[in-house]
């Protein structure tokens, strides 16, 4: 049976029912899931795993600290252990999903996309292929004029059941072809 680890760091929530999404849908393909904060994962091998997925939620076009911190300490103890190495070479069944969260009360997705590459990056070097980056429109929690008159329109209440159950879908699909 595959193993998938999902990491996640969520503020008010979005991320966090992202995650389980996801995990609801792994796990309904068939995988053995793990589920994390990252604030709980700092002895985790992402190479035990033939799927690590990373959600964070965008920030000013940036992880939180909490996820960069962790992806530093990470990519650190595997250069020690010698395992980036020049030309990242592809390390067959080793895969990585990166999903973001984002309100975008300015710009909207443009705003998550940079957080999603930089991410990948960790991954990228280790040799894991990056499968999909997933952007999900969520509330901006706290906050009602930027959840309501931004580019995105009214946010209130995302992502929704709906949202989700596509998620479930897609992480089951995607499941599918690992």
């Amino acid at each position: 049976m595959k193993r998938a680890l999902i990491l996640h760091w969520s503020s008010t929530g979005n991320t966090e029912k992202v995650a389980l999404a996801i995990k609801e849908g792994l796990e309904a393909a068939g995988m053995n899931v793990s589920l994390m904060k990252t604030t709980e994962a700092e002895d985790i091998d992402y190479f035990d795993y033939s799927l690590v997925c990373i959600g964070s939620p965008s920030i000013q076009w940036h992880p939180p600290k909490q996820v960069t911190e962790f992806l530093l300490k990470k990519f650190k103890h595997y250069q020690k252990q010698e395992k980036i190495k020049t030309g990242a070479p592809k390390v067959p069944g080793k895969n990585a999903l990166i999903f973001c969260t984002y309100s975008g009360p300015h710009t909207g997705i443009r705003e998550a996309t940079p957080v999603g590459l930089y991410m990948g990056q960790f991954f990228e070097h280790l040799g894991f292929t990056v499968v999909d980056e997933w952007y999900i429109l969520s509330e901006y929690h706290g906050n009602d004029e930027r959840s309501t008159k931004g580019r995105m329109g009214d946010i209130r209440g995302k992502p929704t059941e709906e949202d989700l159950q596509k998620i479930r879908m897609d992480a089951k699909n995607l499941a599918s072809k690992l």
